[in-house]
């Protein structure tokens, strides 16, 4: 379990390597940097892990490449009003052939606009083709 960082000082911009990733789990630059860059994830995880970072520094190209192309929307976009405050991996999961895997997970997110505050809770499914993770549904 982890709880990242405030992340809306860098938005539109990347945190210095060594500065806590926005996922809160460890460095950027071992983290969720080396994902953004185009780096393939290991694990579901860690795709997971870089699409809320995407989120949290307002990254919607990375969002639609790692967004599985028959279940993606056709416009990828992010919410300039809400900041992504933090972030819990509930479960964690890859199936045994290593095709698809599973992530919950609860992300804590502000609006600046309007002041509200509250949890998204999601239960993610990810596919793996052509030794790529892809974020596909959620649950």
């Amino acid at each position: 379990m982890s709880f990242g960082a405030a992340a809306s000082a860098h938005r539109g911009r990347r945190p210095a390597p060594d500065s806590l990733c926005p996922c809160g789990r460890r460095a950027f630059g071992s983290c969720c940097g080396p994902v953004l860059a185009g780096v393939p994830a290991e694990t579901p995880e860690d795709l997971m892990r870089s699409r809320y970072t995407a989120f949290a520094l307002g990254d919607a190209r990375h969002l639609a490449d790692t967004w599985f192309p028959a279940t993606r929307p056709d416009e990828v976009s992010v919410d300039a009003a809400t900041t992504w405050l933090g972030l819990e991996v509930l479960r964690s999961e890859t199936s045994a052939d290593g095709r698809s895997g599973r992530v919950t997970f609860r992300a804590r997110w502000s609006d600046t606009g309007t002041r509200d505050q509250g949890v998204l809770e999601e239960d993610s499914r990810f596919v793996r083709r052509a030794g790529r993770w892809y974020y596909a549904d959620a649950l």
